[in-house]
């Protein structure tokens, strides 16, 4: 059996481990009759990293559902945006594996930039094919000097899936600020938690199996426009409470959802946000 540690001779930390289980969500997502998502790319990869992954499918598991429901927000929102800028800039930011540049397979018109620490981009480079317009960076994201390697003077849209709750608050403004003042115009989306899940993300079995924790949480995110005197709040997308996820997933997952979503807070704990500038 291939594994992970077969196809790079890197180590993958911290937050940066989850990458794999993420990709596998997309990837068994893939096989299924009517998938969410679509994603052969991420087929091909998962099999790149363990050839017999869909012997051990996650039957459409919580977490699983959770990220693809996630990145089908993220996607749609993304089209809407190319659709009215054709020759934007895309900033995919803390890309890890996902193929989103494939799914959705923009016009020659836009330039599309991939960006993850230097051991994921290599990574990258290894289980998913080159394409034009398609550039990857190596960098941490709160690194600001990226930025500069980004051609200026057109729309931009900014994604952010599964990035911004492992940043400081601090960090996270300085990066939305920044990308408003080198842009024109543009859309920054990314997903958000609460403030409780936050605090309590120390204990989170799943974030302690890969020993990381979330830095941030907003109880209204839409307070973050006030962050910039040109950014706007425009809407969030539900994931607790996803209507795909409660038509999609299993009957086991979705009576779980209805049960977690009774508690105060559990619906809006997470959320798919969307600004304009």
């Amino acid at each position: 059996m291939s594994s992970l540690a077969d196809v790079r001779d890197i180590e993958l930390v911290g937050a940066q481990q989850t990458l794999s289980p993420v990709l596998k969500a997309k990837a068994l997502d893939n096989l299924l009759p009517d998938p969410i998502l679509g994603d052969e790319y991420a087929d091909r990869a998962m099999r790149r990293l363990d050839p017999d992954y869909d012997s051990r499918r996650f039957g459409t598991s919580q977490i699983g559902l959770v990220a693809v429901v996630r990145a089908k927000a993220h996607d749609d929102w993304a089209r809407s945006f190319l659709a009215e800028h054709p020759n934007a800039v895309v900033l995919h930011l803390g890309c890890g594996l996902d193929s989103r540049a494939y799914r959705i397979d923009p016009p020659a018109t836009v330039d599309w930039y991939d960006l993850d620490y230097p051991s994921v981009i290599e990574l990258r480079q290894q289980i998913l094919p080159p394409r034009e317009h398609y550039t990857l960076i190596g960098s941490s994201v709160t690194d600001s000097a990226w930025l500069d390697r980004i051609p200026r003077g057109r729309p931009v849209l900014m994604i952010a899936e599964g990035l911004a709750p492992y940043l400081t608050s601090a960090e996270l403004r300085q990066l939305l600020t920044g990308v408003v003042d080198a842009f024109p115009t543009g859309q920054i989306q990314f997903d958000t938690v609460s403030v409780w899940a936050w605090r309590t993300s120390k204990w989170d079995p799943t974030l302690r199996r890969y020993g990381t924790q979330f830095h941030c949480g907003f109880d209204h995110p839409a307070a973050l426009a006030d962050w910039h005197p040109r950014l706007d709040y425009v809407d969030e997308a539900p994931m607790n409470d996803s209507p795909i996820l409660m038509a999609k997933a299993p009957a086991n997952i979705r009576r779980l959802y209805r049960l977690l979503n009774l508690v105060p807070g559990m619906k809006r704990s997470t959320r798919i946000v969307r600004f304009r500038f």
